[in-house]
């Protein structure tokens, strides 16, 4: 999507459609006053006579404009001026964006920066590129007649404060790098698992490394690479498939000093999980193709960090295997030994994300990195904790864990942090190994987690559960894209810390 920013009286704009919020039984934002004016009250004696109804998420099209240069209006109400703060503003978003890519047209002018919040107007410009991108977005390359494309290709950023169009113009260059990013997940997550293999996955880095010019270098470990390692729990995930396993390293350079310690992504790319010989019911488990959401999140945060090219250091690392039961499989009570050494007693071989994800946070000690963060789709006991509105988080460090809650709110992207407690650590006692891979079902969330931090003994960890934020189900299934805008907001956070710590800003 390209985007620009319009300082210029908007009646005089000639776009194809311009897009007006408008509050419920309040005044009219001060763009859409003008705009109001200049058309001879238009919109205020639409509201009057209730000819549209401001509601939230509620729009009406006007295809007509007179006295304006825009061939036609559409009005997207924000509800209640009281009530109108950041998910309200958000819903308003995904509508006018959702009607408008219906249009036959190739650009508009969008009048969402007036909205007033507690943000700023690169958090509303970046939020407004964001549901844009989100909003074009298709997934029928399996369809034999595929919808029609929509035919929005630009979007102009109506302010009205002359002073804020570099913060517009900021915002919208990160809301579109993001929509790419959460488009590029969903599309991974949303691929079959007879297309989506770890061997496809490698060969997405491939391509994303082939195409950044030398700003992003790959390394893929094979099985035989994984055996001379010694990752002998990830490699026990994949054994009773055809399948083979990767191990996928993408690092970024992109801090002025060379050396400067990286942060490190790692996602739990499970292309398919049918639980091994601890099978999983047959129903819904078609869903289980998003059981790489890590691997895909991580893979959309690559893909927004090469496009706003912060100045950090960061390594991007996917964990890949099918967990598939076959007479090579796995069993429960076998005992595998990780990349650090400890053995583990497999109670349950549906627990085999954590297996895969403890040899990847072993090789991540080899970066001597800044800070950690694990994304997968863990637990389903994280969906009854918190639902599917946020993603769980637990760390072993009270600032990593602020900060990962900070951008989080910052991207509205959020999550909810649960404890980390030593007493937890004991329900994964073995008789016969170091530990075992599970813990019994209370708080399983957490004693996941607790299996996790005993291979982030070295460096600042925080682990995400995205199990009930990664997809939905039912007549909307599909991938979310979740975490993207959280991960990317840690990041460019990291930048900002980085700044100040050698007086940029």
């Amino acid at each position: 999507m390209e985007f620009s920013v319009q300082t210029a009286n908007p009646a005089k704009a000639e776009t194809a459609c311009l897009v007006l919020p408008v509050y419920k039984d309040s005044e009219l934002l001060p763009c859409v006053a003008k705009l109001d004016d200049a058309s001879e009250r238009l919109i205020g004696q639409l509201l009057e006579r209730g000819d549209f109804d401001a509601a939230l998420g509620n729009v009406q099209l006007i295809p007509f404009a007179p006295g304006l240069g825009a061939e036609r209006l559409l009005l997207v109400g924000l509800g209640a001026r009281e009530k109108c703060q950041e998910a309200a503003f958000l819903k308003a978003l995904d509508a006018a964006m959702t009607a408008l890519v219906k249009l036959p047209i190739d650009d508009a002018s969008v009048a969402f920066t007036d909205v007033v919040l507690e943000r700023d107007t690169a958090w509303k410009a970046r939020k407004t590129l964001e549901a844009a991108e989100r909003a074009l977005y298709r997934f029928d390359q399996f369809k034999s007649q595929p919808a029609p494309k929509a035919t929005l290709t630009a979007l102009h950023l109506i302010v009205t404060d002359n002073a804020e169009v570099e913060s517009a113009q900021y915002g919208a260059r990160v809301g579109t790098a993001i929509g790419q990013g959460i488009n590029f997940t969903r599309t991974l997550g949303n691929l079959p698992g007879n297309v989506c293999t770890p061997r496809y996955l490698a060969e997405q880095a491939e391509t994303l490394g082939q195409a950044s010019k030398g700003a992003l270098s790959v390394e893929i470990l094979d099985e035989e690479a994984l055996e001379a390692l010694g990752a002998g729990a990830l490699l026990s995930v994949g054994r009773g498939s055809v399948e083979p396993s990767r191990l996928i390293v993408m690092r970024y350079q992109g801090a002025e000093e060379a050396d400067e310690a990286p942060h490190v992504l790692i996602g739990k790319g499970i292309t398919f999980d049918t639980g091994g010989i601890s099978l999983k019911p047959g129903e819904g488990m078609d869903e289980m193709k998003f059981d790489m959401g890590g691997a895909a999140g991580v893979f959309g945060t690559v893909k927004a960090v090469l496009e706003i090219k912060p100045k950090i250091n960061a390594v991007f690392i996917v964990a890949a295997a099918e967990n598939m039961p076959d007479g090579a499989a796995t069993k429960p009570g076998d005992i595998v030994k990780t990349l650090k050494g400890l053995t583990v007693e497999v109670l349950n071989t549906d627990a085999e994300g954590r297996l895969v994800l403890c040899d990847a946070l072993t090789y991540a000690e080899r970066f001597t990195p800044a800070s950690v963060i694990d994304i997968a789709t863990l637990t389903g006991a994280a969906i009854v904790a918190l639902g599917h509105h946020a993603t769980g988080l637990l760390s072993n460090d009270d600032d990593l864990a602020l900060d990962v809650l900070e951008a989080g709110d910052g991207a509205w992207d959020r999550a909810w942090q649960l404890p980390l407690w030593d007493e937890y650590q004991e329900q994964l006692d073995s008789n016969f190994a170091d530990l075992a891979n599970i813990g019994g079902r209370p708080a399983g969330t957490i004693t996941a987690a607790c299996f996790l931090s005993r291979f982030a003994e070295h460096f600042p960890w925080a682990h995400l559960d995205i199990a009930g934020t990664a997809w939905h189900s039912g007549k909307q299934k599909g991938a979310t894209g979740r975490p993207v805008g959280l991960l990317t907001q840690y990041l460019l956070d990291r930048e900002t810390d980085a700044q100040i710590e050698i007086g940029v800003k």
